[in-house]
């Protein structure tokens, strides 16, 4: 299967009845704006961001207590403020007007049944949880935390503290203790809500004792909401004053959504750079209900009767991204478990059950089909099935053809990529277009995405900087503790300044689709959970046995994951079995499961540049294959003699074949 080969072509019947379509038409009849294709629709929403973000409020019904005044003040990035004067509230939108007796939610925890959650039933939990936050203190602006799996609770949490104003923010309960106060330390939260464990593999994991640590180590945490997962009753010793999440719900309160300022923090997402602690990324209400609306209805071409499915944790963007489809009144599917148990047609399962719509997944677990060999097509009924999205690392274009020739035929296949840092997709799917193999259809409305050569000059049909030069409503308001701006600006502004660098390499080709090649920069991202280095080397160097360590995962242009850490051991040590066993173990426990490396190797020493500072971008470039004379200069190197053992891994795993470890990835 070739990149570029043409896959899927949309029906004139499904384009004319897309939501697409129809915003196209009400432009044309509403404003006088004709456009005959996709790619002049998108040059508009990027070359006229006032009118088409008014468009898109307008058309998806977003709803303000106070009227805007301006739609952006100033652009300018950092900076942009959007809708100016105008006041909302993300689970007003949530709750309006749904049908109390339908279904709201449709969850599985793994090994268990099919359970669902009505929106009658959705709507007094949020108004009682809602109600008892009030009571336990929470206002406008205080921070909630989550330590708690993939279940109902988590949604109906995060719904009541946005009712009210409060921040939420969550990680996924296989984070180890030191991750997560690296997260919810910055933010001083002042609630924390956290399931007692999680069952993953076939196996429950008590996370109690995690719990009483993350008490003792978040001082500015006042309750602990406790979620019975693992037992009905867990065992609170050591832990003074814990509310049980029963109690939460005995209350008798309608959910009574406050309107707040258009960039009034929502949420905090964490998204890592190479040094320093987790960036704590705060987004607005306004930001976030006008940019979901806009990726579900018209590029996801979700409406109602929908059953929206993506495997996600509490800990990934994509969680924040599913609860948004309850904003379009549709059906959201979770499930909580490993996809792959008790084999890998768990979630093609769960999706003939639910009868789900939209299958969302990442690249690794379509991979993993491919590997297993499954036939979903076969084994199960998946007529109601229209759309299967993949993010979290790059589609190859074999993927692409296996879920044509294994899951449906007649199936908008729709690889998106985006970020954390926006908690959204840059380029993506649309409904108006072919599906090709390895290829992302189109850069998303409203996103000015461009790819940028060596010399930040924007090209066509060759790989670049992914970037983008003009501001989007979901961008960071700011982070937290970050009172000056400075860390934000490094963070996507030093390289070019004034225009978005993300740290993704993209081609866009003539047709306007586009290719992403992996990360340009040095943050590992495993599953769409993505890492900061420095995290990595606090738990790795913590070992008495390695002296120094630098990590890199060559994910992208192979579309898999291969994560590479190399250690200095001190002297007298080896890396025998009981070693490496116990980095791994070391790194399951203070990082997470996902960022256990798949291999790991004995170097002299790691590679730096004359500050100090490790190599990890250039010497991914280099077991990537570029010639090391290109990936870095030795001038600029305290060691150069330091990238010889990389040099030489790189020519054996390009020479290993396809099935050798690694080799997939270079």
């Amino acid at each position: 299967m070739r990149e570029g080969e043409l896959l899927w072509q949309p029906s004139p019947e499904r384009q004319a009845r897309s939501t697409m379509r129809r915003y196209m038409g009400w432009l044309k009849e509403r404003y006088g704006l004709e456009f005959h294709d996709y790619n002049a629709l998108w040059h508009w929403s990027v070359t006229d961001l006032d009118a088409f973000w008014a468009s898109v409020w307008e058309f998806c019904g977003v709803q303000a207590s106070k009227p805007y005044s301006q739609v952006l003040a100033e652009e300018r990035m950092p900076g942009a403020r959007w809708f100016v004067g105008a006041e909302l509230n993300y689970a007003a939108h949530v709750f309006r007007s749904r049908p109390q007796d339908q279904a709201a939610i449709l969850y599985q925890q793994e090994g268990g049944p099919l359970r669902s959650m009505t929106w009658g039933e959705l709507t007094a939990q949020t108004g009682a949880v809602a109600d008892a936050l009030r009571e336990l203190g929470v206002g406008p602006g205080d921070r909630v935390v989550g330590y708690i799996p993939n279940i109902p609770a988590a949604v109906v949490a995060f719904l009541a503290c946005a009712s009210i104003g409060a921040v939420w923010s969550s990680c996924s309960p296989d984070f180890g203790p030191q991750s997560v106060v690296e997260r919810f330390r910055q933010i001083a939260p002042k609630v924390l809500i956290a399931a007692d464990g999680y069952r993953y593999g076939g196996k429950p994991f008590d996370r109690m004792p995690v719990i009483r640590q993350l008490k003792a180590r978040l001082e500015s945490v006042e309750h602990v909401v406790l979620v019975p997962y693992l037992n009905e009753r867990p065992d609170t010793a050591g832990l003074a004053g814990v509310v049980f999440w029963d109690e939460l719900l005995r209350r008798r309160a309608e959910p009574a959504p406050i309107p707040v300022p258009f960039d009034h923090p929502l949420w905090v997402l964490y998204s890592s750079g190479t040094t320093g602690p987790p960036k704590a990324i705060v987004h607005g209400h306004g930001g976030i209900v006008l940019e979901h609306l806009k990726m579900l209805m018209l590029h996801m071409d979700l409406r109602a009767g929908d059953r929206f499915f993506w495997f996600t944790t509490t800990g990934w963007m994509m969680w924040n991204f599913l609860v948004s489809g309850l904003l379009l009144g549709i059906t959201i599917v979770l499930y909580d478990g490993n996809p792959g148990y008790p084999s890998m047609e768990a979630l093609w399962q769960l999706a003939e059950a639910t009868r789900m719509t939209c299958f969302g997944t990442s690249a690794a677990y379509i991979a993993a089909c491919m590997k297993a060999g499954i036939e979903p097509r076969r084994s199960f009924s998946l007529e109601a099935l229209t759309q299967v999205g993949s993010t979290g690392s790059p589609l190859p274009p074999e993927g692409f053809a296996w879920v044509y020739r294994n899951v449906k035929e007649d199936l908008h296949l729709a690889s998106i990529s985006g970020g954390t840092d926006v908690c959204t997709a840059f380029v993506g799917g649309v409904p108006l277009l072919p599906v090709r193999a390895g290829e992302i259809q189109c850069r998303a409305l409203g996103a000015k995405v461009e790819a940028y050569d060596e010399h930040g000059r924007p090209v066509v049909d060759q790989v670049g900087e992914l970037v983008l030069t003009r501001p989007m409503p979901s961008m960071p308001l700011f982070f937290w503790n970050d009172p000056d701006g400075r860390r934000y600006l490094e963070s996507y502004f030093a390289t070019y300044p004034g225009v978005w660098r993300h740290g993704d390499w993209v081609k866009i080709t003539p047709r306007g689709s586009c290719v992403i090649y992996g990360r340009s920069d040095a943050t590992i991202n495993r599953g769409g959970v993505r890492m900061g280095t420095s995290e990595i080397y606090q738990a790795v160097e913590s070992l008495p046995e390695i002296a120094d360590s630098l990590v890199v995962d060559m994910e992208g242009l192979g579309g898999r994951s291969f994560m590479a850490l190399f250690v200095v051991l001190r002297e007298g040590c080896v890396l025998d079995e009981a070693l490496e066993g116990r980095i791994r173990q070391r790194l399951r426990e203070d990082v997470s499961p996902r960022h256990v490396p798949d291999a790991i190797f004995p170097v002299p020493e790691i590679p730096r540049t004359l500050n100090g500072k490790k190599l990890e971008v250039p010497v991914r470039k280099i077991l990537l294959g570029t010639p090391p004379e290109q990936a870095v200069n030795p001038g600029s190197m305290a060691n150069p003699e330091s990238l010889a053992p990389f040099v030489q891994l790189a020519r054996q795993l390009a020479g290993a074949g396809p099935d050798a470890p690694g080799a997939a990835a270079v």
